[in-house]
């Protein structure tokens, strides 16, 4: 069941793929684990209901600074049309002279390297891991079914690799809990489970973190690239067109 749970994944889009290809992870090691299927899917559903929060979360915080990014892209031709509507001939001005061509050529390569500095940026500031804290939950599963730690690592490793999902330096912080639990004689499930909703707490609080950085990383392309792009496109062939304008009168 939890292949063909994997194979309905494959042509779904992005985030909603990695959800249905963690179900069937999930449910994989529920079944070779013997752990109530019902009950780890629940506890699933919520983990996921968590991450669906963390992605509408940090969506929203990066929604401005992207928004931002593409407006600023189109100062440059706001600029030439200015110049049109106050009737000036900017566009033979930019075309058709030596000057003008070269202001274009300029304004054109400086906007295309605005473009794909601001879409790296806005790459760079989203997040990284779909599922933050997975392993986390899929350990938890397992250990619920009354496996021991070395197999139920096991079994989750084997579901990660098997369903293509990503699951980043986990392994370190499973250890890690797994060494707490055993030396604190605590329900390593139960243990698993809180790291893994404070990992999710953290992606949420490192996602906003992001954003803000990202409203003011976006200043350096502004100011270099696009800026420079505008007084190129739309300021020069204005000045261009005046001058052509006083010494024709002339």
């Amino acid at each position: 069941m939890a292949d063909a749970v994997a194979a309905a994944a494959h042509p779904l889009p992005g985030a909603e793929r990695h959800a249905w290809l963690a179900l069937a992870a999930a449910w994989a090691v529920a079944t070779e684990a013997g752990a109530p299927l019902a009950g780890s899917l629940r506890e699933l559903a919520a983990s996921f209901r968590q991450l669906g929060q963390l992605q509408r979360d940090v969506g929203v915080a990066l929604a401005g600074p992207a928004a931002t990014a593409r407006v600023v892209l189109t100062l440059p031709v706001v600029g030439l049309g200015f110049g049109i509507l106050m009737g000036f001939d900017t566009v033979h001005a930019l075309v058709a002279t030596l000057p003008g061509l070269f202001c274009l050529a300029a304004g054109a390569a400086l906007i295309a390297i605005g473009a794909r500095w601001n879409r790296r940026l806005v790459r760079r500031a989203q997040a990284t891991d779909a599922a933050p804290g997975l392993a986390l939950d899929l350990t938890a599963i397992g250990m619920a079914g009354g496996a021991s730690v070395a197999r139920a690592r096991e079994l989750v490793a084997t579901a990660i690799d098997r369903y293509e999902l990503s699951a980043g330096d986990a392994e370190v912080t499973v250890a890690a809990v797994l060494d707490l639990a055993t030396r604190a004689g605590v329900p390593a499930a139960e243990l698993l489970r809180s790291e893994a909703e404070q990992v999710r707490r953290a992606a949420r609080s490192e996602g906003q973190r992001r954003a803000e950085t990202l409203a003011v990383a976006l200043m350096l392309p502004l100011g270099l690239c696009v800026l420079p792009a505008f007084m190129l496109v739309g300021v020069a062939p204005l000045l261009l067109g005046v001058l052509a304008s006083t010494f024709a009168v002339l």
